[in-house]
Parts: structure tokens; C-alpha cells; sequence
């Protein structure tokens, strides 16, 4: 596959010049689907990667066309043990302390913020889910390799057909909790995996 992941924080170190390419490219990208993803990338993306909040990367074709993009960052996460296997808690407690008076972890996870695809992209690569997802996940497997850690999340809207791709056997992501975001109106499952 004719494919590059290119960190956000690459093309922005090129001054304004540098900040029109990413502003060009994120111009080319749109999400009908899940307008949650088509907003990050237009509204967030520059300014969270220049604070160092959640870094983006696009997935590009060999002419620089946006196909795809994740967006990665770290936060602090209570993961509910009773919702876990006994193998995935022994593997989290490498990682992780637990709350002698809950039971819970308290972890410093890698976060998968954002995972979409370009529904405009007219080039010729074909890219999958999964594809993207490994994608991600070699990168995160890149910082794990410099700083340490080895649980990775996301937050996905419960719907089937996401929970059942995150899941999947080239995934395997496993739910551990969920989220309530009043304000959107959205009850978000919290999935975990370790590396």
C-alpha cells in the first residue's frame, strides 16, 4: 500500500507556511457520518497540536491527499476491574494502580481521540478500518517504545456496528465503562486494549 502517516506537528514547524499546507489539507476533508470528527479536524486540530493537548495525524496517498486521519493524545483513566476479565486485569495491573477501597484503576492511558475517514477523497487507495487502526496503534506503539505505558482507549457512541468493529479480532478493543456527555446528549461505551 502507497500510504504515509504525517504528524500534524512535522508540517506545522514550518512556520505560517507550513500552517496553509495543513489548513489547505484539512480543507479537502469532510465527514458527513459523524460530524463530531469532520468539527475536530476543521476547528481543534492546529490549535490542540501546537499546545501539545492531541496530536493529529493525517493518512495520505503518495500525492499528499488526505484519506484518512487519527488524532492521539494521554489522559488519566478509572477503569470499573468488575466489568474486566481476570487476564486483562493481571495486564492492566502492570500498568495501572488499583484502588484498594473500589477495586478500580487509575491509569495514564493512551487515548485514541479521533479515527475517520475522508468521504471525499477521490484518489485510488482503498484503506479499511482496520487498516487505519493499526495504523494508529503502530504509532502509539512508537511513543510506547520512548516513554513506557501499554493501555490504550477510545470512546465510541454505542452503536453496533462501531462496538462490533472495535472489537473485532484484528482490534480487540474491550468495553470497560461509558460515559455520559450531558451536554451532547450522547452516552459514549469506553473500550480499552492493552499492547
Amino acid at each position: 500500500m502507497n500510504i504515509k502517516v504525517t504528524n500534524i506537528l512535522d508540517i506545522l514547524e514550518r512556520g505560517e507556511v507550513g500552517e496553509q499546507i495543513v489548513r489547505d489539507w484539512i480543507d479537502t476533508f469532510s465527514c458527513p457520518l459523524n460530524a463530531e470528527i469532520e468539527h475536530f479536524l476543521h476547528h481543534n486540530a492546529i490549535d490542540f497540536a501546537k499546545k501539545k493537548q492531541c496530536i493529529t495525524y493525517f493518512i495520505q496517498d503518495k500525492n499528499d491527499a488526505i484519506v484518512a486521519y487519527f488524532a492521539l493524545t494521554h489522559k488519566a483513566v478509572n477503569i470499573d476491574a468488575t466489568r474486566l476479565s481476570n487476564t486483562v486485569r493481571k495486564g492492566i495491573a502492570r500498568h495501572a494502580e488499583q484502588n484498594a477501597d473500589t477495586g478500580d484503576f487509575n491509569a495514564s492511558a493512551f487515548l485514541i481521540a479521533q479515527f475517520g475517514k475522508n468521504s471525499i477523497y477521490k484518489g485510488n487507495l482503498k484503506i479499511t478500518g482496520n487498516n487505519m487502526m493499526s495504523l494508529a496503534l503502530d504509532t502509539l506503539r512508537q511513543a510506547q517504545h520512548l516513554v513506557g505505558g501499554g493501555i490504550v482507549y477510545l470512546e465510541c457512541e454505542d452503536e453496533p456496528r462501531l462496538l462490533d468493529f472495535y472489537a473485532n479480532d484484528a482490534n480487540r478493543f474491550r468495553d470497560f465503562g461509558e460515559r455520559d456527555a450531558k451536554s451532547e446528549g450522547i452516552l459514549y461505551k469506553q473500550l480499552l486494549r492493552l499492547f
